[in-house]
């Protein structure tokens, strides 16, 4: 018989390998809410990974998404959903609808502005949109890159099929398989189904390791999970997750931690509070025919104020 890569039938997880059970916080984002797993107060971090949060599911009826142009630096931003769609612009030129099973990666680098709204023909009627918008921080050294954007159709994505398990890798390599994202850092994400009662054995091969239960139930040494609950465990422990009577679905994530820590300040992520002020500085200064931030082609007419400039 075939087994899921890292299976093992007597595998245990110790109870004291899940290290945090985190409970997301609620956040209205104006017309729909989230769930914000990162940065907690428990953890800022699960390998680079700094920002995750649950979008819906949410219903709009005549209506759509609409997230204004805003600037980001010193992170990539990973937008994977499983129902709806919505348009991404960026202040590179790029112009492309995200779907479901499909990834967007935008590196912000030195800096980036984007817009995410639903398309025209999806404002009429009742439309859906559930899904995970993460935030990867950039390593010190390539946090002044330029800025880049990659798209990868949900075919592109490996998928891992065995015992109960089924796993779309979305970025980095896990399981013996890679994703086609450029990445800076180790790291794994993972949108994985698992049958009822299927085990999911976690890598052991990469320090940081967590999950979130989306669907159904997992239970790990005895506990059970049900959704909207992220998970950390321990580094170094083997460990593995376990669906209940009805099946399960998880977002898995991880990989190696940076080598110091990273400030926020709203939609700016940086290994320095000096970064931040000077690219809160050049946001403030809306300067977008010849500063640091521009405005993506198609959608100049608004944008998000910073906080610190609304009075």
């Amino acid at each position: 018989m075939s087994h899921f890569p890292g299976f093992d039938p007597t595998l245990a997880t110790d109870p004291g390998a899940l290290e945090t059970v985190i409970v997301p916080r609620a956040r209205d984002l104006g017309g729909f809410e989230v769930r914000r797993a990162l940065p907690a107060a428990k953890r800022q971090m699960v390998g680079p990974f700094i920002f995750f949060d649950q979008m819906g599911p949410v219903e709009f009826i005549d209506d759509g998404l609409d997230v204004r142009p805003h600037p980001h630096i010193g992170l990539a931003t990973v937008t994977y959903l499983y129902q709806g769609q919505f348009r991404h612009l960026d202040s590179l030129g790029s112009d492309r609808m995200i779907t479901p099973g499909a990834v967007n990666w935008m590196v912000a680098g030195n800096g980036v502005t984007h817009s995410e709204r639903s398309a025209k023909e999806d404002r009429v009627g009742r439309q859906s949109l559930f899904g995970i918008q993460t935030w990867v921080a950039l390593p010190e050294d390539r946090e002044d890159d330029d800025a880049s954007f990659e798209h990868h159709a949900k075919g592109d994505l490996p998928v891992i099929e065995v015992d109960g398990v089924s796993a779309r890798l979305i970025v980095g390599r896990v399981w013996g398989q890679a994703a086609p994202v450029r990445t800076f850092s180790d790291m794994f994400y993972a949108d994985v189904t698992l049958a009822p009662h299927a085990t999911l054995p976690m890598p052991d091969d990469h320090e940081d390791r967590a999950f979130y239960v989306m669907e159904g139930e997992v239970e790990v040494a005895g506990d059970v999970f049900a959704p909207h609950r992220m998970g950390v465990f321990r580094p170094g422990d083997r460990v593995a997750l376990t669906a209940g009577p009805t099946g399960a679905r998880v977002m898995v994530l991880g990989g190696e931690t940076l080598n110091g820590p990273r400030y926020i300040s709203w939609n700016f992520v940086a290994s320095s509070r000096e970064k931040l002020e000077a690219a809160q500085e050049a946001w403030i200064g809306g300067d977008f025919e010849h500063g640091r931030f521009t405005l993506p082609p198609g959608d100049t007419e608004e944008f998000v104020p910073h906080p610190k400039a609304r009075g």
